[in-house]
């Protein structure tokens, strides 16, 4: 007799706290085991192997601890963050980028092979990156009907000296990919800021070393962080206007200067946002919009990965128990 599929396994890095734990509880009191693995534990302290033959493939997992896990025993998996490895620090610095690809793409395999065992992600590996893509998502969110910023991406500075005119100084720049990897902070971060005249001379000499995006500045009331897990939005609303600091990013603001509510969306902007995540693939996301004096709801992204910790433990919101019941049921999969 085929091992019951009792098991979900919570893929996140050694850093990760809180989230992980809150999900880990709510399957336990759906009767479901869970397993966290660390993706910075392999190679170093996890043991993959991944098999195929003319009969079919097949995955095996072995813990720090020893105990050993098959793909027939994994109902699903909770793919929070993948990371590179840590590695000894007598490697020959020659070696390193190579075992980092080598052990990304093991990892990545075994991921890819659990799926063809018929294991529930959350979210899948290839859904993930495709709607990392911040132009293909604006691109989509618009096709749905939410409004988006205009944008511009771009490493020549003569093109954002125009964009800067035609926006008339409202604009912000930020980065294509996220940097940070838990709420716990400790990794590099690059915030929203605004971009004045100033600030233009300069961007000549910085994009000859990396592209960034600029968008128009959109006056806020507002801004919400949407949960959205298999359909179900979840919103956190912060109001940073009386921050110096954090009126462009609220994630600079000090915490005695803004608190999380409680907040909602339009029926229609939730429609629009639900048939967004359906086209982008995900079952999960966090997404983020502005909600302008007009009350107008105007969406900037959504992190396939993003945080939401802050939102259940100050308001309550029942994100680790949705997620649980995406891992355990199924519900609301693309």
């Amino acid at each position: 007799m085929p091992p019951a599929r009792d098991l979900v396994l919570l893929v996140t890095h050694s850093a990760d706290h809180y989230t992980v734990d809150r999900v880990a509880e709510e399957l336990s009191e759906r009767g479901v085991r869970a397993l966290r693995i660390n993706s910075d534990g392999f190679p170093a302290e996890l043991s993959l192997t991944s098999s195929l033959d003319g009969e079919g493939g097949e995955v095996l997992l072995r813990t720090p601890a020893g105990e050993g896990v098959r793909a027939a025993e994994v109902r699903s998996v909770w793919l929070r963050r993948m990371v590179p490895p840590r590695l000894d620090a007598s490697l020959d610095p020659a070696y390193i980028d190579s075992c980092v690809r080598e052990s990304k793409a093991a990892l990545e395999g075994a991921m890819d092979g659990l799926e063809a065992a018929g294991c529930r992600f959350v979210n899948r590996l290839e859904a993930d990156r495709v709607a990392s893509n911040k132009l293909r998502q604006l691109r989509v969110a618009r096709e749905v009907g939410l409004e988006v910023p205009r944008t511009l991406v771009t490493n020549d500075a003569a093109r954002v000296r125009s964009f800067f005119e035609q926006v008339r100084g409202h604009l912000v720049a930020k980065m294509l990919t996220p940097l940070t990897w838990s709420m716990s902070g400790g990794q590099p971060f690059v915030y929203t800021s605004a971009i004045g005249p100033e600030h233009l001379e300069e961007l000549e000499e910085g994009l000859r070393f990396s592209p960034m995006v600029f968008q128009e500045r959109i006056a806020k009331a507002r801004e919400l962080l949407v949960a959205v897990v298999g359909g179900r939005c979840l919103v956190g609303a912060i109001d940073a206007s009386g921050s110096s600091a954090g009126q462009v990013d609220w994630r600079r603001a000090r915490p005695d200067e803004c608190r999380w509510t409680k907040g909602e969306l339009p029926r229609d902007v939730a429609a629009r946002l639900v048939r967004l995540m359906s086209a982008l693939g995900l079952v999960y996301g966090a997404v983020d919009f502005i909600v302008t004096p007009e009350g107008r709801h105007v969406f900037l992204e959504v992190n396939p990965g993003g945080e939401w910790g802050m939102l259940e433990r100050e308001l309550g919101l029942p994100i680790a128990a949705a997620l649980a019941d995406a891992l355990v049921s199924g519900g609301g999969s693309p």
